[in-house]
């Protein structure tokens, strides 16, 4: 089979996987197995998440989001657990990678990174959860181990080797993205693709081409050049493709403290918001955190964000928070 018979024979897949996910879910497996070894044939990787279609339908009493107000780590874990707890995401064996922000050597009151806590936490749930390899991983700006030292220092007490600042091309591989309308190849972190979960913790912080940095725009953290997503593509277009490929399943918005204004690097406006948001949705969990803040010292709708926008009209989330449901608790 050559390469594009077999992204548009994937993409056709995907398209049916998502309609039928439930009553063929037994034969969806057996064809994921038999595209996967064809790819390697091909010579192509694939993120295991291209295939991982929808969570499935969501339990009585499970909002679609749930926010939660209190300190960093037990607000991690009562969002997640509104969500029905890690153990809804993450199954015995499963390999994991959480990718936080760790771009910047800069202390947790900056909101420039995901606070330590908010990870140290998901990565204790992972572990309880009995996953088999976590990695928490990202490609930062700065000098790799002063980016991630105080993420390290609060993961390092489950196991050793977990946090991760990916700067070489050896850790990366190539891949298509099949649904990409016009980013349509990159390389990806070799252990994202070989992961069963990805989980989204992006501190929430405002970006001054995309007018924030949270879920969506977190996921080019996981590729090895992003400079050409600025360059050749309308960036908040290019951040859609690549979410077409990297779909996390859990998201955890890092709301604790927000950089408002002057982001992605600061020093710029820090609200201290005390927050957390979890959702199984990256549009969803983008929109609502675009909705509950300021930005540059003013207020937007979700649809105002382009690639909001343009990710909820190709259906890869709801930006109509509306419509949604939302629990909120404090802790």
């Amino acid at each position: 089979m050559q390469k594009n018979s077999f992204l548009d024979c994937l993409s056709k897949l995907e398209t049916w996987t998502e309609k039928t996910l439930g009553r063929r879910e037994f034969l969806i497996k057996q064809l994921k197995g038999a595209l996967i070894m064809t790819a390697g044939a091909a010579g192509l990787y694939l993120p295991k998440s291209v295939l991982a279609g929808k969570l499935g339908p969501v339990k009585a009493g499970v909002p679609d989001l749930g926010i939660v107000k209190g300190r960093p780590g037990p607000a991690t874990r009562a969002a997640v657990e509104l969500l029905g707890g890690m153990k809804t995401f993450v199954k015995p064996g499963d390999k994991v990678v959480i990718k936080p922000n760790m771009s910047y050597p800069h202390k947790p009151e900056s909101a420039t990174n995901t606070h330590p806590e908010v990870v140290g936490e998901l990565v204790a749930m992972s572990w309880e959860a009995r996953a088999s390899r976590i990695r928490v991983l990202d490609h930062p700006y700065g000098q790799d181990e002063l980016c991630i030292k105080s993420i390290k220092q609060a993961c390092e007490v489950f196991d050793k080797g977990i946090v991760h600042a990916l700067t070489k091309i050896d850790f990366y591989k190539p891949v298509r993205i099949p649904q990409g309308l016009s980013f349509k190849k990159t390389y990806v972190m070799q252990d994202v693709l070989e992961a069963d979960v990805l989980i989204a913790a992006p501190v929430a912080k405002s970006h001054s081409m995309t007018g924030v940095s949270l879920a969506m725009k977190g996921m080019m953290g996981l590729i090895w050049d992003r400079s050409v997503m600025h360059k050749d593509h309308d960036l908040d277009s290019a951040i859609v493709d690549l979410c077409t490929l990297l779909r996390p399943q859990l998201v955890v918005i890092d709301a604790t403290r927000v950089l408002s204004n002057n982001g992605p690097a600061g020093p710029g406006k820090v609200i201290r918001m005390d927050t957390i948001i979890a959702s199984k949705d990256m549009v969803a969990a983008d929109a609502q955190m675009v909705k509950m803040c300021e930005w540059n010292g003013k207020r937007f709708e979700p649809g105002q964000i382009k690639h909001i926008r343009l990710a909820h009209q190709r259906g890869l989330g709801r930006m109509d928070i509306q419509n949604l449901s939302i629990k909120r608790i404090t802790v």
